[in-house]
């Protein structure tokens, strides 16, 4: 998952972006409302935490703006304790969920887990995939009941190729969804990920092809293939 954060106060900036990132998610962090809308019309994101108090655009003017051009995409607005205006004008404009400051991180996490699983349809919280399965609120794996031991990177790798299986990611798309904005990240480090989550899962049978110059797809669940028990390259 991808996430904005407009936010001009570096202390609490910084510390989101620590939190979220540690969480798994990669977080892309604008200082003003300029920076914010120049993202938001040329990124594609799963989520924005945008405070209201933003320098050169207000926040309330950047959600106007992404509301105006369609976008559905889930707002997190934070605002001052006493606020209360701001916040009701946020909720009128298409904000989803707000968070008066200060607020405890593991209140935020909470509200972040529920509005990106809602922006990606609601629903079930588990993914199934053979016996693989896959919680999205407590980011976790499993197979066959036992959980897999995954990096965040190999996390969302999983996210991603579980929301499109049997169709074909892009290594760009891979980058997209993974790395924070401007990160430049190599071919080489996608095949790595790639590699490593491959290992971990196909014990239980459950593949991961290689399209090559292309990316890769998440196979449709074969039992013959849990059955068979090799390893697929």
């Amino acid at each position: 998952m991808r996430i904005l954060l407009a936010e001009d106060d570096s202390v609490l900036a910084d510390g989101l972006t620590r939190s979220l990132r540690q969480s798994g998610y990669a977080i892309d962090c604008v200082r003003n409302g300029q920076e914010a809308d120049t993202a938001l019309s040329t990124q594609e994101f799963d989520l924005l935490i945008l405070d209201l108090g933003l320098p050169k655009l207000s926040g309330l003017e950047v959600l106007r703006r992404l509301r105006s051009r369609g976008s559905l995409l889930p707002v997190l607005i934070l605002t001052a304790a006493d606020s209360i205006e701001q916040r009701v004008n946020g909720l009128d404009l298409g904000a989803d969920d707000y968070m008066a400051k200060p607020f405890a991180l593991s209140e935020l996490e909470a509200r972040v887990r529920a509005l990106t699983r809602r922006g990606a349809g609601g629903g079930a919280t588990v993914i199934k995939h053979g016996p693989l399965s896959y919680d999205q609120v407590g980011r976790s794996a499993y197979i066959n009941e036992q959980m897999l031991d995954l990096s965040a990177r190999e996390l969302g790798l999983l996210e991603i190729l579980l929301a499109r299986t049997g169709r074909l990611v892009s290594k760009e798309q891979l980058v997209d969804h993974l790395c924070e904005w401007g990160e430049e990240v190599s071919n080489n480090a996608i095949e790595v990920y790639v590699h490593r989550l491959r290992k971990k899962i196909e014990l239980g049978g459950v593949r991961i092809a290689t399209v090559r110059g292309l990316g890769y797809c998440l196979e449709k669940f074969n039992p013959a293939n849990a059955e068979a028990g090799d390893g697929h390259k």
